[in-house]
């Protein structure tokens, strides 16, 4: 059940629009439920409508009236609130409803329960599914009614109500969400053509401009090349930028000009205050030198992406809440560089996960800089042709979605959870479509079976955990063409396998083989480690008190790694 509350000037503006029946055109049957003191007289019920609406107005304005007198009363007098159940609710009776109008507004404040000073108030119902209170502020002692927050009071009055009477329960948010378009925004943006209202286009411009700067100089200059975006850029007067505002050309009020939003009618997290601080939060990009590989982005952001699940699973909920903010900054940015077949599930992933980016949880954004720095040298560079990089960072983005499903369960952020769910949907079918032609080149690249078969067995030893579900994927022919041109390589195999599962766990992949073998992909571009660097990491996987890791260097490999010098007595 939902509540809508407003205020007003005219209360016999809003009792003629309640009991209208020929404008409105869902106003069926207008006939009160419930009143102050239960004897109001009812228009919707009377021969004389016009003369019974009168009094009821009159009886609602009699103490607004005395309060004027004595210059108390609040010039905003109405206050209506309008409750609507789901449409999958069974219609409730006029004494239900009657109930759950007397506790929305005893846990409101208009009128409190056994308060005899309380405001006076009418229900009316004119349809099945829904009700409208009206009220006016000034209580019996003539004073204005105390109903701050009433829209929260009423939420939480609200979502006990579902449980008690069996209706659908509410997915309920904590007020971080971004503001929701208007009717009369949604009405304009039908008129005028654009898919989607003024405010929702802009919001996700900022926030891909947002993920594709590193300043707030060049955040500004890249909103300013936009085409449709008009900026406004708003200064201290010490000459310090202090915030901005944007507008779309074609959305328009005769006579005004351009519709302004500044960054937090947007959304919460694209004030400029905040979009500075995650600006700031942003590894630089190392400047590479002469005759040194330049570190693939893409990998890069892949890794960063495979740790988030693991960072979620700490202690740090600051921590947590700032990687997935930098993770919904990958989803937006990722359109950019997509092929234009998926361009559009992935626009709706990063729609979608953008309600998951907020909670009250406050982020520490320096903890995500090494995702940040790397979506931000993506964006610089061409994208690789293959596919192979987006499937890869797909594949570790889909377990994201995962883990914040789960981080936000535990913590209760119904709409976040609502939220992650729905971009897990997304960028499970824009996987699909990434990875297609990936898969199939590296599966046409399936080494003999003898060598399949020693991989097989490397499979078995490095993953015991996770053997037998890898052997039965269907990707695990993949995965052996992973193997098998990293060994070509000059890597080990197994140990490289071994890293890989090590990374992230696998319990929630949907294919166990497949993001092994993108792991196995990404791990085997690395430079093969020399031997001595291989006894280097032998020595460090093992226990303090002597007894190896799990990690501990094959045999073979041991073998071929000359001991230590030993240290001369001087």
């Amino acid at each position: 059940m939902i509540a809508k509350i407003s205020s007003g000037k005219d209360t016999a503006g809003l009792i003629r629009y309640l009991f209208d029946t020929t404008k409105a055109k869902d106003h069926t049957d207008p006939h009160l439920v419930a009143s102050w003191d239960g004897f109001a007289p009812d228009p919707g019920r009377t021969d004389d409508f016009t003369a019974t609406r009168k009094l009821l107005v009159a009886d609602l304005d009699l103490r607004v009236k005395q309060a004027r007198r004595l210059g108390r009363a609040p010039e905003r007098h109405v206050w209506h609130c309008s409750l609507r159940a789901a449409t999958t609710d069974r219609h409730l009776s006029d004494e239900e409803w009657a109930d759950i109008a007397r506790r929305v507004v005893a846990a409101t404040g208009i009128a409190p329960q056994d308060d005899p000073d309380g405001c006076r108030w009418v229900a009316v119902r004119h349809a099945p599914d829904h009700i409208h209170i009206a009220a006016t502020k000034v209580r019996g002692d003539l004073r204005t009614a105390r109903h701050w927050n009433d829209y929260l009071t009423a939420d939480r009055e609200l979502a006990t109500i579902e449980k008690e009477y069996g209706l659908f329960q509410v997915v309920r948010g904590d007020r971080t969400a971004a503001k929701r378009t208007s009717r009369a925004e949604q009405e304009k943006a039908r008129r005028q053509g654009p898919s989607k209202p003024a405010r929702e286009r802009l919001r996700a411009i900022v926030r891909t401009a947002v993920a594709a700067t590193t300043s707030t100089e060049e955040f500004v200059r890249l909103l300013s090349l936009t085409d449709g975006v008009l900026v406004e850029v708003v200064y201290f007067p010490s000459g310090d930028m202090r915030g901005y505002k944007v507008a779309s050309e074609d959305n328009t009020t005769a006579g005004k000009g351009p519709v302004w939003y500044s960054g937090s009618e947007l959304a919460p997290d694209l004030s400029f205050p905040k979009i500075r601080a995650r600006l700031e939060a942003t590894d630089p990009q190392p400047t590479i030198q002469p005759g040194r590989r330049r570190p693939n982005p893409w990998h890069q952001a892949t890794a960063a992406t495979e740790r988030i699940p693991r960072h979620l699973t700490g202690n740090d909920d600051r921590a947590s809440q700032a990687h997935l903010a930098a993770f919904g900054e990958a989803l937006d940015a990722l359109p950019l560089l997509a092929p234009a077949a998926i361009r559009a599930q992935l626009r709706e992933a990063a729609s979608a996960f953008e309600r998951a980016t907020r909670s009250r949880v406050q982020a520490e954004h320096h903890h995500a800089r090494a995702l940040r720095g790397a979506v931000r040298a993506m964006l610089r560079e061409p994208a690789p042709r293959d596919g192979t990089a987006l499937a890869m960072f797909l594949d570790a983005a889909i377990l994201v979605a995962i883990a914040a499903t789960r981080w936000h369960q535990l913590r209760h952020h119904d709409q976040q959870v609502a939220a992650a769910q729905q971009t897990l949907l997304h960028l499970q079918a824009a996987y699909d479509q990434a990875a297609a032609a990936p898969l199939t080149a590296l599966v046409q690249r399936r080494p003999p079976q003898q060598t399949v078969d020693r991989h097989i067995r490397h499979i078995r030893r490095a993953v015991p955990e996770h053997a037998e579900q890898v052997l039965k994927d269907p990707a695990v022919a993949a995965l052996t063409a992973a193997l098998a041109e990293a060994e070509a390589l000059g890597h080990d195999p197994e140990r490289l396998l071994r890293q890989a599962a090590d990374q992230r766990a696998l319990d929630d992949a949907r294919s166990p083989a497949r993001t092994l073998a993108w792991r196995m992909r990404r791990l085997g571009a690395r430079p093969v480690p020399s031997a001595r660097a291989r006894a280097s990491q032998a020595r460090s996987a093992a226990r303090p008190d002597g007894a190896p890791q799990h990690h501990s260097t094959p045999a073979h490999v041991a073998a071929a790694v000359p001991p230590p010098p030993r240290a001369r007595r001087r």
